[in-house]
This record gives C-alpha cells, sequence and structure tokens, in this order.
C-alpha cells in the first residue's frame, strides 16, 4: 500500500506521527450524545409549505435534475447551507 504523502507544518506532522503509532485513543465520553446529534442533524421531521412563481418552480426542478435529486431535496439544501452561512452569493 502507497503511503500518501502530504505538505504538513511542524505541528500537524506530530500529530499524524502520534496517530500512526496508536498514541491517540478514545475514551468513549459522550460517544452517544454526538450520535444522537449527528442523527438528528438529518433528521426532517417539519414541514413547510410555500408558494413560488411558475417560472422559478421550474427552474428548481431544471436544476435539482441535473444535479440527480428531487427538487424538495434541493430546496431543503439551499435553505440549509443559508442558514449555517454556507450559501456563497454570485
Amino acid at each position: 500500500m502507497t503511503e500518501k504523502k502530504y505538505n504538513l507544518d511542524a505541528e500537524e506532522q506530530e500529530i499524524l506521527d502520534t496517530f500512526n503509532r496508536g498514541e491517540w485513543l478514545s475514551k468513549g465520553e459522550n460517544l452517544d450524545k454526538y450520535k444522537e446529534a449527528a442523527k438528528q442533524t438529518f433528521v426532517k421531521n417539519h414541514r413547510i409549505n410555500f408558494r413560488v412563481s411558475e417560472k422559478d418552480f421550474r427552474s428548481i426542478q431544471v436544476e435539482a435534475r441535473k444535479e440527480g435529486i428531487p427538487y424538495q431535496t434541493l430546496v431543503s439544501s439551499v435553505v440549509h447551507k443559508y442558514l449555517s452561512g454556507r450559501l456563497k452569493e454570485v
């Protein structure tokens, strides 16, 4: 197996070396809490109904088809990215 080479600074290299030597151990603290938080991040249990113009609706459908996802998933993704500050303005 070929080892990947990265451009790491000294601190990053030290962290990688200690990890590779098995010096990092999980204590499992709050593991269930973090698992539940991760699970809840992707639970979609609320419905929102709103109206858009015919033109916008068709554009949403076209973009969703390009991405290979349902249009509802595309809209949900856009809302999530906006609220988390990851939606970039062009």
